[in-house]
Order: structure tokens, then sequence, then C-alpha cells
């Protein structure tokens, strides 16, 4: 009798919420071999949250509440986490039931705050946390650069006129045809510009006023180079004159 494996990869593509911005959503792809930990550096560059007190929750593609991420040293893969899947911080340090907008400010000067004990700067400063610890800031400065790098290569394997298959996580798969390969002025990285074969995109090929691609309104789009298959994928026949 001979024996399998199932053999998962080893990314998973995510979207990110945040208390602070819940209208905001992003979408990233994460090794699973990271720990909470490392996991939560990466969020506190997403969302701005402090990872010391912020809370992880995982909903489902049904956005049902599943865990929550709470021990520091477990794999990220060894949670039920999957493509597609929401990940909520709630950062609890920022939250609070008080209308700001009704208290009256009180402003320091940067050089007195700096000489002050007992804020939020200090205690970074004294536990050698977020941008105060050299070391972890250098270990993730170094993996934000593996992974532009893995960006890239994937960016590399499209080129302009390729035909691909676009998979967004909690969207239909497209059929399109690539016209952008690079980087854009909207947002860092890596983007591929598509045309897709039917009205499902954003734009014409223009984000923010600038033309990165020609092609008719509701027909272009810009994803990431880990959303896009390039391969034989012939244009569907969209025929909505057939008689039934």
């Amino acid at each position: 009798m001979s024996s399998c494996s199932v053999i998962t990869s080893d990314f998973v593509n995510l979207s990110i919420t945040n208390s602070g911005q819940e209208s905001c959503c992003v979408e990233r792809r994460f090794q699973k071999g990271i720990t909470v930990h490392e996991f939560k550096g990466k969020l506190e560059l997403l969302t701005g949250g402090n990872p010391v007190t912020m809370t992880i929750e995982v909903y489902d593609k049904n956005d049902k509440l599943i865990c929550r991420l709470e021990e520091e040293q477990r794999l990220l893969g060894s949670y039920p986490i999957d493509d597609g899947m929401r990940i909520h911080v709630i950062d609890n340090f920022s939250c609070t039931t008080e209308d700001l907008n009704h208290v009256k400010k009180f402003e320091i000067s940067e050089e007195e705050y700096a000489k002050k004990t007992d804020t939020v700067k200090a205690f970074l400063e004294r536990n050698k946390l977020g941008k105060y610890n050299e070391e972890d800031m250098k270990r993730r400065a170094e993996e934000k650069k593996l992974e532009e790098e893995a960006e890239e290569s994937l960016a590399n394997l499209c080129k302009v006129g390729d035909r691909c298959e676009v998979s967004v996580p909690n969207q239909p798969k497209r059929r399109a045809t690539i016209l952008y390969v690079g980087k854009t002025e909207f947002k860092e990285g890596w983007w591929i510009g598509v045309k897709y074969d039917e009205p499902l995109g954003k734009n014409d090929g223009s984000v923010g006023g600038k033309k990165y691609f020609e092609c008719a309104p509701k027909y272009g789009g810009f994803v990431k180079p880990a959303h896009v298959k390039v391969g034989d994928f012939p244009e569907e026949d969209f025929n909505l004159d057939e008689e039934l």
C-alpha cells in the first residue's frame, strides 16, 4: 500500500483590518513559519498598532470569529488559518470611549516630552520595544527586503501581453491580459496591471491621475504578483445576444 501526504503552501494570503480604521482593509501574504510575536511586528507596520497591547482576532471566510492569536512563540501556521481569511487587529492602548473632540489638548515640546519617564516612548525605550529595539528593527528590515525580493521574482514571471488568471482572496477568479508590470506611485511594492475580459475592474489603467496603461473604463485593475497566474487562458466568449 502506498502512502500519501498533503502538501500545503508555506504562505497564506490574508485580509487585514484594525480597530483604528474599520473601513480600511489591506491584503498581504505571510509566511506560516513565523511566530505570533513576529507576526505582530509585521502587523505593527501595516496598522500602526502596538505589538505589546494589540489583540489579534481571526475570522473565517464567512466573517465568523474562530480564534485569537495569544501565544507569542506559537507558529502562525499552527493556527487554523487559510487563504482569504481576515485578521482583525485591536489596539487596546488606543481604544477609548471618550469623545476626544471635546477634550482640551495638552501640548508639550519634543524636548520636554523626551525628558519624561512615564510616557509610552519612555516605556518602549526602557524595554527596547518597537523601533527602540535595534536588533528587532534590523531583523524586520531584512525580512521586508526578502519579501520585496520574492515579490519582484514573482513580478518578473509576468510579461506585458501575457494571458493570466487573477485569484484575489474573497473574489471570483477572473481572466485578463497583462498590460503593466512594475512599481507605482499609488502604493509601494510591485504591481501587475491587467485588462479583464469582463468589465469587473476598477479603472481604465489610471490611478491617482497617472496613466499606467490603456483600456476601457471598468476593465482595468492592479493586483499583487502573488495573485496572478500566467498561462494559456484563452478569452472566454461572453455572447450576450445568444438565444437561450
